[in-house]
C-alpha cells in the first residue's frame, strides 16, 4: 500500500512557507506523494452535491503550486486529484506536465484528471459542458501522441484539437509518456479509466457496492480494450486517523493508494497528524 497526503489551499492557505513546510514533512515522514485539487474559478451559486462553494475560496493552481513544491523537497512524488482536463488545452498541458517532470528529476508521476461538476467553469473557458467527457478523451490521446513523438512532428485530427507536424519537447524525465490516473464518482468515469487511465482514482461520497462496481467496471473495460487490468492502480481516500485494520480492508479491496488530509488548518497540529499517521504505518 502506498500513502500520500493532500494539501488544499481552499482551506490551509497559500502562504508559500506553510505549504512548502507541509510538502518537506510530509516528505520527511515518508508520504510517497502529495496532492493538490484544482477549481478554475467559482462564482456565486455554484454547488457541489447540496453545499455551496463560497466563491471566495482560494483554490490555487496546482501544477504551479507543484512545481513550487518540486523545487524545495527531494524526492516525494507529486499529484493532482483532480486536475479539470477539459478546461486545458492538451498541447499546452502537456508541455507544463514534462518541464515539471524535467526539472522535479520525474517526480510529475500522479497526474490525476477529471471532468468537473461546475457549468460555469466550462463557460468561462469557453467549453460546451455536455462534450466535457469527449473533449477529456481526446486531450489524453493528445498529450500521450505529443510526449511520444519525436522531431519529425506527430498529427491529430479530432474533434476538438487538430494539428500537423508538431514537436514537442522536452520529454517527460526517462519515460515514454506520464501516467494519468482518471478521477470522478461515475461509471462513465470508471470505464474512461479502463480504456485510457494508468489507474482509478473514484470519489469519496460513493457506497461500497457503487465502488465494487466502478473498479470491477473500470479492469473489465480494460481487459476488453486490450490493456492489462493488473497494471490499473486503485487510489482511494482515507481519513488520516484510519486504523491498520482500515487500510487492511482497503488492501482486501484492491487499493494500491490511499490519500488523506490533516483535519486542521493549523500547521502545528498538521505536523502530529502527519507524524502520527507515519509512526502508525512505519512510512520510514
Amino acid at each position: 500500500m502506498k500513502f500520500a497526503i493532500s494539501y488544499n489551499t481552499a482551506f490551509y492557505g497559500v502562504d508559500p512557507d506553510r505549504i512548502t513546510a507541509f510538502a518537506r514533512h510530509a516528505e520527511d515522514c515518508g508520504f510517497e506523494s502529495l496532492y493538490l485539487p484544482e477549481h478554475i474559478v467559482l462564482y456565486p451559486g455554484a454547488m457541489f452535491g447540496a453545499h455551496e462553494i463560497p466563491p471566495s475560496l482560494p483554490y490555487a493552481d496546482p501544477l504551479d503550486c507543484l512545481s513550487f513544491v518540486a523545487a524545495a523537497t527531494q524526492r516525494i512524488l507529486l499529484g493532482t486529484g483532480v486536475l479539470l482536463l477539459p478546461y486545458h488545452h492538451p498541447v499546452i498541458l502537456a508541455k507544463r506536465l514534462a518541464t515539471i517532470d524535467v526539472l522535479s528529476k520525474g517526480r510529475m508521476r500522479l497526474l490525476t484528471v477529471g471532468l468537473g461538476m461546475l457549468p460555469g467553469q466550462a463557460r468561462a473557458v469557453g467549453v460546451d459542458f455536455s462534450t466535457r467527457g469527449r473533449r477529456a478523451d481526446e486531450a489524453i490521446d493528445v498529450m500521450r501522441l505529443l510526449w511520444a513523438g519525436g522531431e519529425d512532428g506527430v498529427g491529430f485530427d479530432g474533434e476538438f484539437f487538430s494539428f500537423d507536424n508538431l514537436s514537442s519537447f522536452p520529454k517527460p524525465y526517462g519515460v515514454t509518456h506520464l501516467p494519468i490516473h482518471i478521477g470522478g464518482s461515475s461509471r462513465a468515469a470508471a470505464r474512461r479509466a479502463g480504456r485510457r487511465g494508468d489507474g482509478y482514482f473514484p470519489g469519496g461520497a460513493l457506497d461500497q457496492d457503487e465502488r465494487a462496481v466502478q473498479i470491477e467496471l473500470a479492469r473489465s473495460t480494460a481487459a476488453e480494450a486490450g490493456r492489462s487490468p493488473e497494471a490499473l492502480e486503485y487510489t482511494r481516500w482515507g481519513s488520516i486517523g484510519m486504523t491498520v485494520e482500515q487500510v487492511a480492508t482497503f488492501a482486501a479491496q484492491g487499493v494500491t493508494r490511499v490519500v488523506v488530509s490533516p483535519t486542521t488548518a493549523e500547521p502545528d497540529l498538521q505536523r502530529d497528524e502527519m507524524s502520527a499517521f507515519a509512526e502508525r504505518f512505519a512510512l520510514l
